[in-house]
């Protein structure tokens, strides 16, 4: 059976076309639309009539890929812009009425669940407690796990696209701009550091999004060439020596580097705050990018791994 499941996101529509096989399953194809669905209703939890059309135009996109293919169902999931839009649900029935197909809003819990689920087939986890961490436009899910399965998961309205509509950064950042971020995140990260002081996660997994991005980029900084791994150890020497560059770039600067993607130049600075900020107030030593997240999670528990 072949299986189209997509990833409605604040950012980006995700698409990921697969064999289900008896053990497992079997990647035909994997690609992202650019939405920026949140772009000025986000913080008044409305999508805007242009975000709608935007929306539209990434998923009649992704149709015309779903069509070169002998899918057999397509399943699809809206995660933070749209389970908190007043208008959410009308934008799934539209979606429903252009195009066939049923979207499922779920909520914060069951996305971080979904990432678990994708992560584990990219990365493996051990004995000893990891966080998993997935920063969204909308949310940011974190996941403390072990071998055995996840001790704690949280969704937080975190998301990248809501930090840039509530602080009025420069380009580049100031540094006063910096402190105020990361005295944010202390305060709205509470609950985290609290589980994180009994539990004690070393390793730090960042999955797809804005670590597919930090990945590229210190691949191209080192002149590496891609490798067929969905997972893979990012060094914090070299991790620590991008956040520098990226803190103090400007947007054209940016939009320069190779390994950039577009659809990130806006949010990765905010993006890579938030992570060096977690690493630092987490005592985190190990940190591990996963290509997998919420789309590979629904494929793999469909295929019972």
């Amino acid at each position: 059976m072949i299986t189209a499941i997509l990833d409605f996101g604040t950012n980006t529509f995700n698409l990921l076309i697969a064999e289900r096989r008896k053990h497992g399953f079997n990647i035909l194809i994997s690609s992202k639309q650019p939405v920026k669905l949140g772009r000025g209703g986000i913080q008044v939890n409305r999508i805007t009539p242009d975000a709608f059309e935007r929306g539209f135009i990434a998923i009649n996109n992704h149709m015309e890929i779903i069509r070169n293919y002998e899918v057999d169902e397509i399943r699809a999931f809206a995660t933070s812009a749209i389970r908190n839009a007043a208008n959410g649900e009308e934008f799934t029935e539209e979606v429903y009425r252009r195009f066939g197909f049923r979207v499922r809003i779920i909520p914060g819990d069951r996305e971080a669940e979904l990432i678990y689920k994708g992560v584990r087939q990219a990365v493996s986890i051990g004995e000893e407690n990891e966080m998993i961490l997935d920063i969204g436009g909308g949310s940011i899910e974190f996941i403390i796990c072990n071998n055995r399965g996840i001790v704690w998961k949280q969704s937080f309205e975190l998301g990248m696209a809501r930090i840039l509509e509530r602080f009025s950064l420069s380009d580049p950042m100031t540094s006063e701009e910096v402190r105020a971020l990361e005295n944010y995140f202390r305060q709205e990260l509470a609950p985290l550091r609290e589980v994180v002081r009994k539990e004690r996660p070393r390793s730090l997994i960042g999955a797809s999004g804005s670590f597919d991005t930090f990945q590229a980029l210190i691949r191209h900084r080192k002149g590496l060439e891609s490798d067929r791994y969905f997972g893979r150890e990012i060094s914090l020497r070299d991790y620590n020596k991008l956040h520098k560059i990226l803190v103090r770039s400007s947007r054209e600067e940016r939009m320069a580097m190779p390994g950039m993607e577009p659809v990130r130049v806006e949010m990765i600075v905010a993006a890579t705050i938030f992570v060096s900020f977690v690493l630092r107030d987490c005592n985190i030593s190990h940190l591990h990018h996963s290509e997998f997240a919420l789309k590979e999670g629904v494929i793999s528990e469909l295929v019972g791994i």
